[in-house]
């Protein structure tokens, strides 16, 4: 016999963590920490961070940092930006992490990427362009091998 207060309070919980993550979507750009999000949703930062990771499978800061990637792969495949105009564009305030998280997330250095997906994506529709760029979450590309 399951605990219908208990269902009711994981239901409530689920749903404050797809606003949290919705938030996200809307104001990746924004200043956003773990303690505002926690803030907004009636949360301290250590159980939105756990049961984001539980819902999701990536803590808050890994899906920020995913969704700022991903638009700035579209600014840079657009190419009228530098690297760090598209840096401060999609909310990174420090051109290292970014150029890092970008490395780790797409497999080459975002100055890279700018070169390389004007041609790959030639030709392409925006909505095609994007959904075969996307980013891989939860794992890190694999790093190129020096020969």
């Amino acid at each position: 016999m399951s605990s219908r207060p208990a269902e009711t309070q994981r239901l409530s919980d689920l749903a404050r963590l797809r606003r949290v993550r919705d938030r996200i979507d809307r104001e990746y750009a924004q200043p956003l920490d773990v303690e505002a999000l926690a803030r907004g949703a009636h949360m301290s930062a250590g159980h939105l961070s756990r049961e984001f990771r539980q819902a999701f499978g990536e803590s808050p800061y890994s899906y920020l940092m995913t969704r700022r990637i991903e638009r700035a792969m579209a600014l840079l495949r657009r190419g009228d930006l530098s690297v760090t105009e598209v840096c401060f564009e999609v909310g990174c305030s420090s051109l290292g992490t970014f150029s890092t998280r970008f490395t780790e997330l797409v497999g080459v250095p975002p100055s890279t990427y700018r070169q390389q997906a004007a041609d790959a994506t030639e030709g392409m529709p925006p909505c095609v362009a994007k959904q075969v760029t996307r980013p891989v979450r939860n794992r890190e590309a694999p790093v190129p091998s020096r020969s």
